[in-house]
């Protein structure tokens, strides 16, 4: 059974999935684990919409947070060596699922505040936020 912390994570990142739908992205992957880390959400921005080809992918890390907490201070849970790790899940990702190296990537970071009941109070989407 996932912890209390892991049940609230595992929401946040269904309210970012949701977030990412609602703004023409597909969901490719969901917790993807690697040796180096996990890929909370893998997305795809497609040019089109029926038979249409990835334009781009994106690899998402999710923070969750109580929404009497600043979403700044979730953010700098993203450290230099999250980045790191994040950087090396996503190419070894790349690399598993064949994606072609002409298509270009990027790992952005989505905050989500929670209220007491855990409904979305906030939603902030960070593109590129990891280079």
């Amino acid at each position: 059974m996932p912890t209390q912390k892991r049940q609230f994570g595992d929401l946040g990142e269904e309210y970012a999935a949701d977030f990412l739908r609602q703004k023409g992205y597909q969901i490719l992957n969901r917790n993807f684990l690697a040796k180096f880390g996990e890929l909370d959400i893998v997305a795809a921005k497609a040019s089109g919409f029926l038979n249409s080809k990835i334009k781009e992918i994106v690899f998402v890390e999710v923070k969750t947070c109580d929404s009497a907490t600043p979403l700044a201070f979730a953010a700098q849970n993203v450290h230099f060596f999250k980045k790191r790790r994040l950087i090396k899940t996503a190419q070894l990702y790349l690399r598993a699922k064949k994606i072609p190296p002409e298509i270009p990537w990027r790992i952005d970071v989505i905050l989500v505040a929670l209220d007491g009941q855990n409904k979305l109070v906030k939603i902030e989407h960070l593109e590129n936020a990891v280079w």
